[in-house]
């Protein structure tokens, strides 16, 4: 095997590694010994790409970014209205929680004590900004109510979607994230959503529940 491929396999063991155990002790509770015990490599091969813990936070976190954006792209490059582009995204960081632990500790990095270093956004600033642009957009389309508080439904979409993850992990698996998610939608549909459009939008929320957890 090539050395730089043999490298770049390496980098992404411990990557994973760090963030499996990132989500199930926490930051603050892992070290970089657990990371190579963990990962099953050298302390050398992990100072080889990482000089510290911090460093291995924010490559994750970069990751969550970089997801995020991605998933938005996507969805928006089918055309669909504002408000199934936020619900599919939603739905999106759900099945990559369920699938990937890199996926996972990246939310919970966030309320961690290592730093967001810039020009990277803090996820949930990240998360807030893109539910404000989407429900502005919503409203443009009627699809809901034009009286809504836009900052307060975008906060509020924000804080029950990552309480969500914080609490599915610890009460219940991985694999309910996507149930949880199509819970938290229902309830959003039914307040934010005019009642000649919510059968669209149920249905939508179950679809992608079905979707999410048959792949």
């Amino acid at each position: 095997m090539p050395r730089q491929v043999r490298a770049e396999q390496t980098r992404a063991t411990i990557i994973e590694a760090a963030a499996d155990l990132f989500d199930q002790r926490g930051y603050e509770s892992t070290s970089l010994s657990d990371i190579v015990e963990h990962a099953r490599v050298t302390k050398g091969a992990l100072y080889f790409h990482f000089a510290a813990k911090e460093d291995l936070a924010h490559e994750i976190m970069e990751f969550q970014s970089r997801t995020v954006r991605r998933l938005a792209h996507e969805v928006d490059d089918t055309g669909c209205s504002s408000l199934e582009a936020l619900m599919r995204i939603t739905f999106g960081l759900a099945r990559l929680a369920v699938e990937y632990p890199v996926a996972r500790a990246g939310l919970r990095l966030a309320s961690s004590e290592v730093g967001v270093r810039p020009p990277l956004p803090h996820p949930y600033r990240e998360l807030l900004d893109l539910a404000t642009v989407k429900f502005l957009g919503a409203v443009k389309e009627a699809d809901i109510h034009p009286e809504t508080d836009i900052d307060a439904a975008a906060h509020s979409l924000v804080s029950f979607f990552i309480g969500t993850r914080v609490t599915t992990r610890t009460l219940d698996s991985h694999a309910r994230l996507p149930r949880r998610v199509a819970e938290m939608w229902r309830l959003l549909v039914r307040a934010l959503v005019p009642v000649t459009r919510r059968p669209r939008y149920l249905g939508l929320a179950a679809q992608l529940e079905r979707e999410t957890r048959a792949l």
